[in-house]
């Protein structure tokens, strides 16, 4: 009983230690909504600013790889293509209503942060944990997986929206996958699908 107290514990601390830019960025936001006093900086531009920074923060304090940080990155422009079509004129899913300098658009560039945040998150967790896999699908099946799942987040405004087939592939792909992940030395494992829906729930 003491051991699994002493692993949930220990499994917590790394979890937060996974998430901390999620974390600093969720109660930034939250935080400058509930007040904000600068007058001459926009909040969204703020939040931009403050993320960018926290980030040479953590690599300068070596909490962070160049590897997490290059995925942040990638993750960053990826969301704000995603954000300039979905805010767009003709499609109008969603807006921002504050003013803002640092932005693309109908989109403050801060936002690309909220799906970083998820990559790091990924990019950490996955270090952290020494991940391993079984049964894992070949490579050439999860990457036309992917892309078929960002060309339904295009295309489902003209066409039928096939989210659903795309679930149902993504569970007979990895329906037998496990996920090996070690807390303190033996390496612990779980299917992979009740992970994905336990960190998406978590998200």
């Amino acid at each position: 009983m003491k051991q699994f107290i002493r692993e949930l514990w220990i499994f917590g601390l790394k979890q937060a230690n996974a998430c901390v830019f999620g974390g600093f960025l969720l109660a930034l936001m939250i935080g400058t909504n509930l007040w904000y006093p600068l007058d001459g900086l926009h909040r969204y531009d703020f939040i931009f600013i403050a993320a960018i920074v926290f980030q040479v923060v953590l690599l300068v304090l070596k909490l962070e790889t160049l590897r997490e940080s290059l995925v942040i990155i990638v993750f960053h422009l990826v969301a704000t293509v995603m954000e300039l079509f979905k805010t767009s004129d003709a499609i109008g899913s969603w807006t921002y209503p504050e003013a803002y300098v640092f932005g693309i658009g109908n989109v403050p560039l801060f936002t690309g942060f909220m799906y970083s945040a998820v990559g790091s998150y990924i990019a950490r967790v996955w270090r952290i944990f020494e991940f391993e896999y079984s049964h894992y699908p070949p490579k050439k099946l999860t990457v036309a997986l992917v892309c078929l799942i960002y060309i339904n987040f295009f295309s489902h405004h003209f066409i039928p929206d096939f989210r659903w087939l795309l679930l149902a592939a993504t569970v007979v792909m990895f329906y037998r996958t496990r996920i090996y992940f070690r807390i303190i030395k033996r390496h612990r494992y779980m299917l992979l699908l009740p992970g994905w829906f336990l960190m998406a729930s978590f998200i």
